[in-house]
């Protein structure tokens, strides 16, 4: 398996438990609105996640077989779902907190950057390849 392989099954890995942790506190804690626009947003940056890595994936499959690429990477799809969810928080104020819906979407490129953090910690622990 490629280490690109590796490092989605690791970040969606991550997405998934920051969101069984989400549904776990909306079920025992006192602040459900907040933990619902957590959860709203943070299953869009989930499928933000997945989308940008399935686009990457396609566009470095096309560019090594020596094609031109005629697709970007979704990035008009991934604001129109962060669009989606603002608006749903919006129409919904008494269920979803509009900032917690907000932080929710940005999660998974929190996620991403953490996971580059400690990968390189692990790699450079190792002695395999330097880090970036």
């Amino acid at each position: 398996m490629s280490n690109f392989d590796n490092m989605i099954i690791r970040q969606r890995k991550w997405m998934l438990y920051w969101l069984a942790i989400l549904v776990l506190c909306a079920g025992f804690l006192p602040y459900t609105r907040i933990l619902l626009g957590l959860i709203l947003g943070s299953s869009v940056s989930l499928y933000n996640l997945w989308l940008l890595q399935y686009k990457s994936n396609q566009l470095g499959e096309t560019i090594a077989a020596g094609r031109k690429a005629r697709s970007g990477l979704g990035t008009f799809s991934r604001m129109t779902a962060a669009i989606l969810a603002v608006v749903i928080a919006m129409r919904f104020e008494a269920y979803f907190h509009l900032y917690a819906v907000i932080f929710g979407i940005v999660s998974s490129y929190v996620i991403m950057a953490l996971d580059f953090i400690f990968y390189q910690i692990i790699v450079y622990k190792r002695g395999e390849d330097r880090p970036l």
